[in-house]
């Protein structure tokens, strides 16, 4: 049974609104020579961590690796995959579905995620707000409307096709949403594990923040390099 392996960057479980990263990344990758992708990371940056992190490799005087990590000649080229997501629209979306707001009024619900000042806000509007929030608090594990792991392990199973999954401890995916999970795609099995002793989780983890924090800074060159990996 294949097994892929997943990690995610910028998580904060269902706290999308005034969290202090704009995106989420979930990363999952197909690399059996993770441990040797990992030991030449260590040889060209010559870190004393313990565990690699993205930050690792976003520094100026490592611009040279980040390109080869990432480039058609690097160690996840083709066996990366990342799942991106904008944290304020992904409420925006589900609110403006559950509310029935037609696609040309999505700036509607734009304009009430903007306005912290006066959150949750007057008349109709805050209504359906409560409304909203009412019918998440309902089944808030079965129904997992805003948890973006689920659509991230959805997407990734849906990349690689059916694959069992060698993730980072998560306390967010309980019984009752891996069930969900496998009735929108084919997941056949998952694992949570410890990062620090599984190479292939580690560069997971690395691909995930590194792809979160170039999309954020908005970095051209670098960004280019992102179309090989992410799925919006």
């Amino acid at each position: 049974m294949r097994e892929i392996a997943c990690d995610e960057s910028g998580y904060e479980g269902e706290k999308l609104i005034g969290s202090t990263t704009r995106y989420f990344a979930h990363a999952s990758v197909l690399l059996p020579d993770a441990a040797a992708v990992l030991a030449e990371l260590r040889d060209r940056i010559r870190s004393p961590a313990t565990q690699y992190k993205a930050t690792h490799l976003l520094r100026e005087k490592h611009r040279a690796t980040l390109l080869w990590f990432l480039g058609e000649n690097g160690p996840v080229f083709g066996r990366g995959h990342v799942f991106l997501l904008e944290k304020a629209a992904f409420v925006r979306d589900a609110f403006a579905e559950h509310i029935g707001l037609p696609i040309p009024d999505l700036s509607v619900a734009n304009d009430l995620l903007r306005a912290k000042s006066s959150w949750p806000p007057r008349g109709k509007w805050g209504e359906r707000v409560a409304d909203f929030r009412a019918w998440l608090a309902e089944d808030p594990i079965g129904r997992s409307v805003l948890d973006p792991l689920v659509p991230a392990i959805v997407a990734a199973v849906k990349h690689w096709g059916p694959t069992a999954i060698a993730h980072d401890r998560q306390t967010q995916l309980p019984p009752r949403r891996i069930e969900i999970l496998r009735e929108r795609c084919a997941l056949q099995e998952i694992r949570f594990l410890d990062a620090t002793g599984h190479p292939e989780i580690q560069i997971a983890d690395i691909l995930a923040g590194t792809v979160r924090a170039l999309t954020e800074a908005g970095d051209p060159a670098a960004q280019r390099l992102l179309l090989a990996y992410v799925t919006a």
